[in-house]
């Protein structure tokens, strides 16, 4: 039963909250092929390109007036092909003198892309979200270059153009790195020519960062001999001049703490909101929905009344998170800023294209809160970049050890988790980093992204209330961690959390009466909440309801069987429509989970899908999702007396048919 809890308690929640959103920035993302929703600022964080609002969308005109011959286009869902894209940019640069840039693809237009000259080179750094689909800020681009009737400024092929590849992709996901194959496969049928190998970076594999550097070396080698580049000693080139405003304070009005844009900073945020403008959203409500002390799971209720913000059941709503206070102050401390924290600066673009990727003026602490992502797995190249700005001989022997060498990288940082200034700690106790250039780290480190929830209330039942169930912690700082809850200038004042929602393809189907088969252990089920409380809304409004299958699976009844209650209730109006299957891996002598519930009503689960059911899940991508596929094709097989492969090819067509969705994490 929801309880309506005092501003304390929600404050307390609120704090839990963004201490679980925080987990999130140590590398595990909702429910994408890990790859950004473009940034907060519309633009990229080094080498940028021109926003919508500047004088031209012409990437050929750009790259001409800024005197570019090398374009690294990004299309980017969690901010990782970005950060790939800045990379290539600035080793180009440093390297072989290649005059670089980087550009976000919904910036631009793309009708004359073939007149980009034959001495200039197209990089496509492309992550593949969901099932094959371009990430949001590369829809345009890739619908235009795909298209039938593709024509550019003066006819249409692509003769002139020289393009390098290199994919994002989860090969967990069916349409594996999707989007670079078909956009290569495309760019070579209009005649473009391919440098080098695509390359193809897994993050089901957990390999991302090493398929990534892997493939630029030999890409870099075709690059030279193609363009009769010759590669010179790389020195660090500073994108960003970071200038302090003595005659500014903490204090004054103009400087940005945090807040996302002017509006924001004047005191009063305006729409539309979305991916570049959150709302700050009050949390209407909250509740635990665990029944044991030493675990947390809440249900929270976050209100877009009065926005243009809107959602359709299955979608996501993103939280803009903060970093925790210990580690903001660790990560000031180790770069000898601890005492300018508060100091203000200016961040401004050295070169003509590039773009800061946060307002200024604004404070070295704002920076590291609000726009850094400064908890998240550190790459190996940044080490090495690093190590020139080593405190002593050895940090320094040390960081270009870690940069060049994949496994002692692998067991000294990557399998430790460890951030970027728990990594300069640990090279140089004591030492205080002073100098390394403060603009390095806005270069180098991502920016800090929303996080995504599945939403799990019906947009039917209430259209302006968005539910969402996240893990938590029992404690707000377990850790010794706290957050700015109240946010900048105490515009959140601990109630509230700024917010954009985001358009998923995972759909009930239109006809109620068609049968649906779910899959959504532990907090995976919170997307089928949504859809089981649409279902029994339409069947009280006296719509046929077809038949509705839910495996649900957590470790005790008794302590984290979400939504118990609500299950009963939604039953009583669907009636025998609905059906709850329950999986409680510890609380008998096996452990059994979904995927062997699933197996066990085989027969009624093959004759479903032999209705035209769709067959839905959502949880963990590398493990629970993979049996489950795995399990489906082993059912279809066993009911229809067809093989394994035969099986397998089945649901390989649900799949493409759009009859076997997901909505996944890694």
């Amino acid at each position: 039963m929801a309880t309506q809890l005092d501003t304390l308690d929600v404050l307390v929640l609120a704090a839990l909250l963004l201490g679980t959103i925080a987990y999130f920035t140590k590398g595990s993302l909702w429910a994408v092929e890990k790859d950004t929703i473009t940034g907060i600022y519309g633009g990229s964080k080094a080498n940028g390109a021109a926003t919508k609002g500047s004088k031209t969308r012409d990437i050929v005109k750009t790259m001409e007036e800024s005197d570019k011959n090398m374009v690294i286009f990004y299309g980017s869902q969690t901010g990782t092909a970005e950060d790939y894209a800045s990379r290539l940019a600035k080793e180009g640069s440093a390297r072989f003198g290649l005059k670089t840039m980087i550009a976000n693809l919904e910036e631009f237009d793309y009708e004359n892309l073939d007149t980009l000259p034959e001495d200039k080179v197209a990089v496509f750094v492309m992550a593949t979200y969901g099932e094959g689909e371009p990430t949001d800020n590369a829809v345009d681009f890739y619908e235009f270059i795909m298209g039938d009737d593709v024509n550019f400024t003066e006819g249409d092929r692509l003769g002139n153009l020289k393009f390098i590849g290199f994919g994002l992709g989860n090969n967990t996901y069916e349409h594996f790195n999707a989007v670079i194959r078909r956009l290569t496969a495309t760019l070579l049928k209009l005649g473009a020519k391919q440098i080098g190998n695509i390359g193809e970076g897994d993050d089901g594999t957990g390999t991302m960062e090493e398929d990534f550097l892997a493939w630029k070396e030999p890409m870099w080698k075709a690059l030279q001999e193609e363009m009769d580049l010759e590669e010179r000693e790389a020195v660090y080139e500073p994108v960003f001049s970071i200038a302090e405003r003595t005659e500014l304070s903490v204090e004054d009005d103009t400087v940005y703490l945090g807040e996302p844009n002017k509006n924001h900073l004047e005191g009063g945020s305006k729409g539309p909101y979305g991916a570049n403008n959150p709302f700050i959203a009050p949390i209407k409500s909250s509740r635990e929905i665990f029944t044991v002390k030493d675990r947390n799971c809440l249900h929270m209720e976050i209100d877009l009344t009065g926005t243009n913000l809107s959602y359709t059941t299955g979608d996501h709503i993103a939280v803009w998170p903060t970093n925790a206070g210990k580690e903001v102050d660790g990560f000031l401390k180790v770069l000898g800023l601890e005492e300018k924290k508060d100091g203000v600066i200016d961040v401004t673009g050295i070169d003509s294209t590039a773009k800061v990727p946060f307002p200024t003026p604004t404070t070295y602490d704002a920076i590291a809160r609000y726009h850094l992502e400064i908890c998240a797995p550190v790459s190996r190249q940044f080490l090495a970049s690093l190590a020139a700005f080593a405190p002593t001989p050895t940090a320094k022997d040390e960081l270009t050890r870690l940069g060049g060498d994949k496994d002692y990288f692998q067991e000294t940082i990557s399998s430790r988790y460890l951030n970027i200034a728990q990594v300069l700690e640990l090279n140089a106790p004591g030492e205080i980093w002073s100098n390394v250039p403060f603009s390095l780290m806005v270069e180098g480190l991502n920016r800090i992204q929303p996080r995504y929830y599945s939403i799990s209330s019906s947009s039917l039942v209430q259209p302006k209330l968005v539910s969402i169930t996240c893990h938590g912690d029992p404690e707000p700082d377990p850790h010794g961690l706290s957050y700015a809850i109240t946010g900048p200038r105490n515009k959140y004042d601990g109630i509230h959390v700024p917010v954009h929602t985001r358009a998923s393809n995972f759909r009930l189907p239109s006809d109620p009466s068609k049968p649906v088969i779910m899959i959504g252990p532990g907090t995976g089920v919170a997307p089928f909440r949504a859809f089981v409380q649409e279902r029994a809304a339409l069947a009280e409004k006296g719509e046929r309801i077809g038949k509705t299958l839910l495996f649900f699976g957590c470790r005790k009844a008794s302590e984290d069987f979400l939504y118990q209650e609500e299950w009963k209730e939604y039953a009583s109006k669907l009636g025998d429509s609905f059906s709850l299957i329950t999986a409680f891996s510890r609380d008998g002598p096996e452990k059994v989970y979904v995927q062997h519930r699933l197996k066990e009503r085989a027969k009624e689960v093959n004759e479903l899908l032999a209705q035209g059911s769709y067959f839905y899940v959502c949880g963990d991508a590398a493990h629970m999702a993979r049996e489950v596929n795995t399990s489906l094709g082993s059912i279809i097989a066993q009911e229809r007396g067809l093989t394994e492969t035969q099986g397998e090819e089945i649901v390989k067509r649900l799949r493409s048919s759009n009859l076997y969705q997901e909505d996944v994490w890694s």
